[in-house]
């Protein structure tokens, strides 16, 4: 006999699962927090199986759980595009975008392309650190935005995982200088503690040459020799060198997830942008040249 799973459970449990508690997901939902835990259970009871374990400050899935979390995105994706679709309205209002410094420009051909197919939707974009577009999106003050997680800790739909790299002018040896001479794009930069931390971790000194909100004001610090940076591999520049850390005398950095968040209600223009996002920026793997190889399909 078969059973039928119920969508507004499922976007509850997505929410928790993105948010890591019942009150953030209640406000995000605009319901009680015991009507979130209500919809949790009987989904649990429903699947026969625990989907969260409370640890000390949050919510964290199962083994079932992330199991779970992946199909039911894709159930939620497939459900909206579906109604986008069916109901036949043209997309029209605002849209609230955001994205990380570095990534604007991978994101622009998105913006081109959604602009072009929904021409009455205004998009305004918001360009802050990973950190702070997280905290507009679960605040409502994004529609929908890129965030940049390390790997291992990513939250919300993962896009891409690729390396974070050292960075270098052609020819410099600024990463053979001690203090290591550092330029960071800004001081809540997702890059800022783990690049740093990898550093005391080798009881390698450094010194900041620059802090800026203004990617290109980097990349002019290192391309002029006088600093190294660290980016993502497929935003490394033409005009500068990703370096191998065991060339260079630098420790190996981790790899970086771009996360695709929305909100728990997602408005179809949202939805259309993400469906753009994943098309363009996914299934894709990153070398260590700044560029993208698409994988087989």
């Amino acid at each position: 006999m078969s059973r039928n799973l119920d969508i507004d459970q499922i976007r509850t449990f997505v929410a928790v699962a993105d948010s890591g508690s019942m009150t953030v997901a209640a406000n995000l939902l605009h319901m009680t927090q015991g009507a979130v835990s209500q919809r949790v259970k009987r989904l649990e009871d429903e699947l026969d199986c625990l989907l969260f374990v409370r640890k000390t400050r949050r919510l964290e899935l199962t083994r079932h759980g992330e199991q779970f979390l992946v199909k039911a995105r894709q159930l939620l994706r497939l459900n909206d595009e579906i109604w986008t679709d069916m109901t036949g309205r043209s997309l029209h209002g605002s849209l609230r975008v955001g994205v990380p410094y570095d990534l604007v420009t991978p994101l622009a051909p998105v913006m081109k392309a959604f602009a072009e197919a929904h021409p009455k939707v205004e998009i305004s974009l918001v360009c802050v650190a990973s950190a702070e577009l997280s905290e507009a999106v679960n605040g409502g003050r994004l529609d929908v935005s890129l965030v940049e997680y390390v790997a291992s800790e990513a939250i919300g739909e993962v896009i891409r995982v690729e390396p974070l790299v050292w960075v270098t002018a052609n020819g410099s040896d600024a990463s053979r200088k001690r203090p290591l001479p550092v330029s960071m794009v800004d001081e809540r930069c997702a890059f800022r503690p783990v690049v740093l931390g990898a550093l005391a971790d080798e009881g390698i000194a450094w010194r900041t040459v620059f802090e800026s909100g203004n990617v290109e004001a980097t990349a002019a610090t290192v391309q002029a020799g006088l600093a190294v940076t660290a980016w993502l591999a497929s935003t490394v520049p033409a005009n500068l060198e990703a370096l191998a850390p065991h060339t260079a005398g630098l420790p190996p950095l981790p790899e970086f997830a771009i996360c695709l968040q929305l909100p728990a209600t997602v408005a179809p223009a949202a939805q259309e942008f993400a469906r753009y996002v994943r098309k363009s920026m996914s299934n894709g793997t990153a070398t260590a040249h700044g560029r993208i190889e698409k994988a087989a399909t």
